[in-house]
Parts: structure tokens; C-alpha cells; sequence
């Protein structure tokens, strides 16, 4: 949308917001500042060009880059001037028809009680207000200056002078920053905010994206310990694949093993945060098989024993399936992921719906429909926990196990979950390392 300087200057004299909200479109563009110096100016302006901007603020983004910290000369000198990524912009090809509006550096002027240039001849009665301490004040809850006496210092007098900002706009800056830590009202940029894509037999209560979300399932008691492993009738090559996490979704879910009806929520970081993947989006749907468990007593070769969780799945169908819904699924293999010390087996297979599925019976038609997925998924597996500041994962081995062997893995864990729940003694221990919290109470483990 293209705007006059004068259109601009109308709206923010006529609309306590500074634009006709009805004439104005807002969008966040979803690229955070990395420094990467004049070359990131050049980015941010092109990629925003391409996407239909006919302006764009070219502000001293590059400045405040320090140069070497071994320099001599000039030890304390910026890595770039605050114009410089001005200048190269200017001057780069590609822009095409895009305006820029230079942003400079202004203060608030005491005696007119405007943010403006400030003037050379009395800069006495200039207050520069960075964004640094713009963020400060509002932290700290500042409140309107008098209008009569606008003090030097606006952090010790914890006030923000009028002019700097319209009074609605500055209440939700305040508003955002005394409460920026509430992960129940702020979900930061990079996560959507939209109703869970959740199976129409599911029930979902609370808000996705917060601590507050979870899913039930309508018809069964437990997603773990009431869904059969397998369909009825089925082959030992298909299985029930609860889908915890729908492809391309970033929130982190999964069973709760301690809660009553192991409901999905979403995970949480050790600060109680929700946890999200951050190394990239994932092209698969993940969840679990029913009525499966990896032992921790279960050593693997390698001396691992089992992750105490029920067995995974990797999905690589053409699209999203929804959260919450049970899809049978064929094995295609698996690999064995060594996460933290612990055996995490990860069965991959394709749903019986899917497009290709016909065409897809092993790991080998994988890559043959779909180059290059095998690859992907071992890269995943080693390396989405690096981008949290943590060291690669190793796997058992980097090939996917046969079918067969897959299926072995899967009936070892079935027949684990049955002693978990007495089904194979028709009694079940008093105590299993590892399980003490596990609620197991539903009619398909535990209950009556």
C-alpha cells in the first residue's frame, strides 16, 4: 500500500492511533535482526519489496557494530557508520521503484514538546530518549511527565513526556513490557496464533501455543492405553499412528504420561515456557503407537536403555494430519536415535490414505518417490536439538532397519506396555522403575 508523506501527516492529527484504521494494513514481517551489517539492509528492503511495500524506513540499523576487539587505531570505533547502510542501499540494483524514507536521529525538544532534529543552536533543551530507555520506562510503568516541567532525567522521574508518543499507543507499549515474561498473552513472532488442527473426535480446551492447551480424546479414555496398536483385522505391517505434532506445526507436543487420560498438551522448557522446535519446520506429522513403551530396564547393544516413553513415529505423507486423529499406518522402517543417553526409536511410515501410499512399501520406494527424505529425516534426528544450544545426537546406525526388524521393535515394546499394565500375568507389579507417576487407570491398562 503506498501512502503520502501528506495522507501520513493528516492521519496522525485526525486518528488518536496516527492512521485510519480503516484504510491501513499492518503486517509483521517475520525476520528478526541479525547484524549482519549493510548486506542485511539490502535483504530486509528487497524481501519486503517483493511482498508489495512501495516505502521502506532506512534507519542506522548497521550502527553499534563494533570493530575488532584486537584493533589499535581506533579501538572503540563502529564497524560501519550509521549511514552506511543508506549508502549502499541507494545504491544497489534490484530496488526498482521503492521509496526510501531516510530515518534520522531525533530527540524530544523541551520547549515545543515534539521529537524532531534537534537544533544545533540550544541542544540544551534537547532529551535523547533510545530505545533502550524507551523500553525501560515502559518496563518500569511510566507515567505522562508534567507538562510544565519535563525533568532531564525521565528514568529517575520515571515519566515520558508528552509528544514523545499518543497516549494509547504508549499504554500498550507499557502494557506489552510489563507483562512481556506471560506466556499465556504473548506469543512471540515466529509462532502462529490459530485454533488447533484437531480431529473432529478430539476435545480441545484452552489456547495453543500456552501451558493452557489440551486435547482429549471424545471417544476413548486414554490416547496411550485405550487405542488399539493396531486396526482391527490389520497386518502386522500397520499401526495406529496417534498424531501428536501435524507437519509443519513447530509446538511441541505430546502425551502426558502422568496426566489422567495422558491428554496432549504441549511441552514446556525447564523455565516452564512452552516448547517449540526451533531448528526448522518439520516436514513430517510425528506422534506415537498405542499401547507401546520403551523399558528404560531394556538395555540396548550399546548399553542405552529405553526412553520410558511410548514408541514414536515419523510420518512422510503429502501433507498435514490432523492432531489427535488415529491413522493407519505402514511401516516403512526405523531408526534408533541415541537421545541423551537414552534408546529412542523412531518408526517411519506412510498412512494408507496418503496419495502415494500404494507406490511407497519400503524405505527404498521412499527415495525413490521422494528423493532425498532418508537423508532428511537422519539430519533432523542428529541435529534439530543444536539450534537449543545443545550437541548433535548420534543414531545406532544412519541406515533405516528393514520392515521386519521394525515390526520386531514395535512387538517388543507392545508386549513391555502389557507387563506395564498386568496383561501378560493378568496381575501387574507393585513397582516399575521409571513408571511411578504414570497414570494407568483407564480400561484399556490399569482400570476396570
Amino acid at each position: 500500500m503506498s501512502i503520502t508523506d501528506n495522507y501520513v501527516c493528516t492521519c496522525r492529527t485526525t486518528h488518536p492511533g496516527g492512521l485510519d484504521p480503516a484504510t491501513t494494513v499492518m503486517a509483521i514481517w517475520p525476520s528478526p535482526m541479525v547484524y549482519a551489517g549493510p548486506t542485511e539492509v539490502e535483504f530486509h528492503a528487497k524481501s519486503r519489496r517483493s511482498a508489495g511495500a512501495s516505502y521502506f524506513v532506512v534507519g542506522r540499523d548497521p550502527a553499534g557494530m563494533k570493530g575488532s576487539p584486537n584493533a589499535v587505531a581506533h579501538p572503540d570505533d563502529d564497524l560501519y557508520d550509521g549511514d552506511h547502510g543508506r549508502y549502499v542501499l541507494q545504491n544497489s540494483p534490484g530496488i526498482g521503484g521503492m521509496k526510501m524514507l531516510s530515518f534520522v536521529k531525533v530527540m524530544y525538544d523541551t520547549k515545543d514538546n515534539v521529537m524532531k532534529i534537534p537544533d544545533e543552536s540550544r541542544l540544551d533543551d534537547f532529551i535523547s530518549i533510545s530505545g533502550t530507555k524507551m523500553r525501560l520506562l515502559a518496563r518500569n510503568g511510566a507515567v505522562p511527565c508534567s507538562a510544565t516541567n519535563i525533568p532531564t532525567d525521565l528514568v529517575e522521574a520515571n515519566c515520558i513526556p508528552s509528544g514523545f508518543m499518543v497516549t494509547k499507543g504508549w499504554q500498550g507499549v507499557v502494557d506489552y513490557y510489563k507483562n512481556v515474561d506471560d506466556v499465556e498473552r504473548w506469543i512471540p513472532w515466529s509462532r502462529p496464533v490459530i485454533e488447533a488442527p484437531a480431529c473432529h473426535r478430539t476435545e480441545p480446551r484452552g489456547k495453543l501455543g500456552s501451558t493452557s492447551f489440551s486435547l482429549k480424546h471424545k471417544e476413548f479414555d486414554s490416547f496411550w492405553h485405550d487405542i488399539p496398536m493396531r486396526p482391527n483385522g490389520g497386518s502386522a505391517e500397520i499401526i495406529n499412528f496417534v498424531v501428536e505434532i501435524p507437519m509443519y506445526m513447530t509446538t511441541k507436543m505430546e502425551v502426558q504420561k502422568e496426566l489422567a487420560g495422558n491428554i496432549i498438551t504441549q511441552d514446556t522448557n525447564k523455565d516452564g515456557s512452552p516448547r517449540y522446535y526451533t531448528y526448522g519446520t518439520p516436514f513430517f506429522n510425528y506422534g506415537l503407537i498405542p499401547q507401546t513403551w520403551e523399558d528404560p530396564s531394556l538395555v540396548s547393544p550399546q548399553g542405552n536403555g529405553g526412553d520410558n516413553d511410548p514408541l514414536d513415529v515419523m510420518e512422510i505423507g503429502a501433507g498435514p494430519l490432523e492432531m489427535g486423529s488415529i491413522n493407519p499406518c505402514k511401516i516403512l522402517g526405523s531408526l534408533e536415535l541415541i537421545d541423551e543417553g537414552e534408546t529412542d526409536h523412531k518408526i517411519i511410515c506412510i498412512v494408507l490414505t496418503d496419495p502415494d501410499a500404494s507406490r511407497i512399501n519400503s524405505m527404498a520406494d521412499l527415495d525413490v518417490v521422494k528423493p532425498g527424505t532418508t537423508a532428511k529425516l537422519v539430519d533432523w534426528l542428529k541435529r534439530y536439538k543444536t539450534s537449543d544450544g545443545k550437541p548433535e545426537n548420534s543414531l545406532a546406525q544412519d541406515t533405516p532397519t528393514s520392515i521386519n526388524e521394525a515390526v520386531a521393535i514395535i512387538q517388543e515394546t507392545h508386549d513391555r506396555w502389557k507387563t506395564l499394565c498386568g496383561h501378560d500375568t493378568g496381575s501387574y507389579p507393585s513397582y516399575i522403575k521409571g513408571a511411578e507417576k504414570f497414570w494407568l487407570s483407564s480400561p484399556g491398562c490399569r482400570g476396570q
